[in-house]
């Protein structure tokens, strides 16, 4: 009956309390302003969500020391310095284990290792199939964690990465 009741108001162009979620209608982009430890911005990341290739990630950021990184989605929207360990554990809605190359894995939130420059700027840009974004951004949202150290993308949980020395907390747009 709810459902009969929201057909006239979007007809009509007007989202009825709640439809949208009743509908499946969602944002389909989430966006991050990336912080150090000392909460000082870093890079942005965004989420773009295509019902044909599921997530799209892209990340920027500066002023990180030179390397490669692990870097992942995880689980809670909270970027709590200097550890970030508010942030939780790894996006791993299918129970997986850790790492791309991980025969058991991988978790969804593993991305690929970003290369820091000499200059301290990074990009990454990756697909994720078969993903949603209201999947990630849950009731408790989700974040990205940028790490000192490279994830070798096999060892359970966060692939021997290190540290998390930048995090982000996606908001949608």
């Amino acid at each position: 009956m709810k459902r009969l009741a929201l057909i006239p108001l979007l007809a009509l162009g007007i989202a009825a309390p709640g439809s949208a979620e009743v509908l499946g209608i969602g944002k389909n982009k989430a966006e991050a302003t990336m912080i150090n430890a000392q909460g000082l911005p870093v890079g942005k990341a965004k989420i773009v969500e295509s019902k044909k290739k599921g997530l799209s990630v892209s990340v920027s950021v500066k002023g990180m020391p030179k390397g490669e990184k692990g870097i992942h989605l995880h689980l809670v929207g909270q970027c709590e310095g200097p550890k970030f360990v508010s942030a939780g554990g790894h996006w791993n809605p299918h129970g997986k284990m850790h790492g791309r190359d991980n025969p058991e894995g991988a978790h969804a939130g593993d991305l690929p290792n970003i290369i820091i420059s000499k200059k301290g700027r990074g990009t990454l840009k990756f697909e994720i199939a078969d993903m949603r974004l209201h999947t990630f951004l849950d009731d408790d949202g989700g974040a990205i964690v940028l790490h000192a150290q490279s994830d070798d993308n096999r060892t359970d949980p966060s692939g021997n990465s290190g540290d998390r020395i930048a995090c982000g907390v996606f908001v949608e747009k």
